[in-house]
């Protein structure tokens, strides 16, 4: 929910994250769309006050790694959202990109935050 409302497209083989799962995330406009092909590696829904997945990167993903998404509720009720993510070029544009391929994975990791903090918001 959090990708598709920050204004991704997500293709999942499933409604939740579950290990061995794949999902395809899908970011720009007409011919500047970029797809990312992942299988979810792990879940955090079993542990107290945590939720989140893990995912590594499928041939096709522009970069290669592994990237996750995790929200604790901690005991005094403040909520943390923490994204974490390497990787390296795994295609010709992500090399030609260099050092500019942080900076939008960090601007793309804000907006989540962001976007989840909204939802929170909303109920």
């Amino acid at each position: 929910r959090m990708h598709r409302a920050s204004g991704a497209r997500v293709k999942a083989s499933a409604r939740r994250a579950e290990p061995g799962g794949s999902v395809r995330v899908s970011l720009g406009l007409g011919p500047l769309r970029f797809t990312a092909p992942c299988e979810v590696i792990w879940t955090a829904y079993e542990e107290e006050g945590r939720t989140g997945f893990g995912y590594g990167t499928l041939a096709g993903h522009p970069e290669r790694g592994e990237e996750c998404f995790v929200v604790d509720l901690a005991e005094d009720g403040t909520v943390w959202f923490t994204v974490l993510a390497f990787s390296r070029p795994a295609s010709w544009y992500a090399r030609l990109a260099g050092p500019l391929v942080p900076v939008v994975q960090h601007w793309y990791a804000r907006r989540l935050g962001r976007t989840l903090r909204r939802i929170v918001a909303a109920g």
